[in-house]
């Protein structure tokens, strides 16, 4: 297994491999693990009961899946990183705002899927978490030195594996006895159910800064649909596989949260060995998702200012540095992990959603998927330093989504008025698209009418 040579570049054509049918396995793998299955448990902890809490769990990763499938879409037609794509939007200096933002998610999953694999380790073992979690980092940062090819093949191998070993505990979780009420539909918090479909789609649109890192070795005749429904297949059916499961343990085994890796295992009786592997494995696949997206974020955020050349040395000591970071939140948020877990994925909603809006309007509506990608890599190039249309849509959007939102330290105006329902991703998605739409199709139009006129005079 060689070390991959790309970081940020494009990739030329003759290194493109793969088929789109490769992404289900990615993204199916992505989510059978213990951190999707807590996810799972939020909407029962908000308040729902099981019948309420699965709709929401199905309408939110639907919903949110939609827009992650939309970004896979990008890799192969451009070849390039999803973030620095980024760069044709809000320009070459001004997509460092959104990278720097997107750098705080994948060291955010980092720390909490670390702590949950580090749970499970010590439950198995006599290692002490502080140092499981030390010995689990070491393990994702050693993966991530080798990077593309080694991921897509782990995945593979947990997506297998993950299937046949989640269909035995799916089996012995439904066998669980419920509590009465679990299946009724009536008596539903309508805001408690809004604020828990944002918080699953929200799930979802944590992928899109990086899906399309993915996709992009895919070659270039790769039919856009396929490399959508594959992405949008494989992430579906993982999330809501493994989110079903967390609601329906949460009520089925009391304190079941306080040790989800340990409890869940238990189940297989004197087969647990084997669940607590598939349970560590699916937590070290994701991490290393998680620290691959983090080295290629820095790489794109100081490539600007500094033309460097990602040699193996290079590389190993950037994800080294990544993985320090990464590996200090997870030592600092052992003591709450379900309070510093929810704080953090709807936090982070408020910062993705305005940007996935911009990008998908960028590239379906105004520019159809044609970019010039060297200029990508241009400060002096046609998207320029900073392109001020995104950068304020963006910002705009942000402060538009604060009355909207619902977190465990503020709650908006408007979301008390709504008791308590959080509708600020759908600002976020519509308020950017029209900030930028407009402005940015005029902008467009007169360079076009402005390069006819060189034509004609040429």
């Amino acid at each position: 297994m060689k070390v991959e040579t790309r970081s940020i570049e494009y990739i030329p054509a003759e290194e493109r491999h793969g088929k789109a049918r490769d992404l289900f396995p990615i993204w199916f793998g992505a989510n059978m693990h213990i951190t999707t299955l807590v996810t799972g448990a939020l909407p029962i902890a908000l308040g729902l009961n099981l019948f309420w809490s699965l709709a929401a769990i199905i309408l939110g990763t639907l919903l949110g899946a939609i827009f992650m499938a939309s970004h896979s879409a990008q890799g192969p037609q451009l070849g390039i990183p999803q973030m620095i794509q980024s760069r044709a939007q809000f320009g070459v200096i001004g997509a460092i705002f959104p990278l720097f933002l997107v750098m705080f998610v994948y060291l955010g999953f980092f720390a909490s899927s670390g702590l949950l694999a580090a749970q499970t380790l010590s439950s198995l073992t006599s290692i002490d978490q502080t140092w499981s979690i030390v010995f689990l980092n070491v393990l994702c940062f050693i993966a991530t030195i080798y990077g593309y090819n080694l991921i897509h093949k782990m995945q593979k191998l947990l997506s297998w594996t993950s299937f046949l070993i989640y269909l035995v505990a799916t089996f012995i979780v439904f066998q669980l006895p419920l509590p009465s009420g679990s299946w009724t539909m009536g008596n539903l918090d309508l805001p408690v159910f809004l604020l828990a479909v944002s918080m699953v789609a929200t799930w979802q649109l944590a992928y899109a800064p990086y899906v399309a890192d993915y996709s992009r070795y895919l070659p270039v005749s790769t039919p856009a649909s396929q490399t959508f429904w594959y992405s949008y297949a494989g992430t579906s059916i993982g999330t809501i596989w493994m989110m079903t499961l967390g609601a329906t343990l949460t009520i089925a085994i009391p304190n079941f949260l306080d040790h989800s890796g340990g409890n869940l295992a238990h189940l297989f009786g004197s087969f647990a060995i084997i669940m607590f592997l598939i349970i560590i494995f699916g937590q070290l696949a994701i991490n290393v998702f998680n620290l691959y997206g983090a080295f290629m974020a820095t790489i794109t955020t100081i490539e600007p200012f500094i033309k460097l050349k990602v040699t193996p040395k290079v590389r190993i000591g950037m994800i080294f540095s990544v993985t320090v970071v990464g590996t200090g939140l997870c030592l600092l948020g052992q003591s709450n992990f379900l309070a510093f877990f929810l704080n953090f994925i709807f936090f982070i909603s408020y910062f993705l959603i305005p940007w996935t809006s911009i990008n998908l309007v960028d590239y379906y509506l105004l520019r159809r998927g044609r970019y010039n990608v060297k200029d990508i890599f241009d400060l002096n190039g046609q998207y320029g330093k900073i392109n001020w249309i995104a950068c304020i849509a963006f910002l705009v959007s942000i402060l538009a989504e604060i009355p909207f939102i619902n977190t465990s330290f503020y709650v908006g105006p408007i979301a008390k008025a709504f008791e308590g329902a959080d509708i600020a991703w759908v600002i976020g998605l519509v308020v950017p698209a029209v900030l930028y739409y407009f402005p940015m199709k005029k902008k467009l139009n007169n360079e076009k009418c402005a390069e006819d006129k060189i034509e004609r005079v040429i």
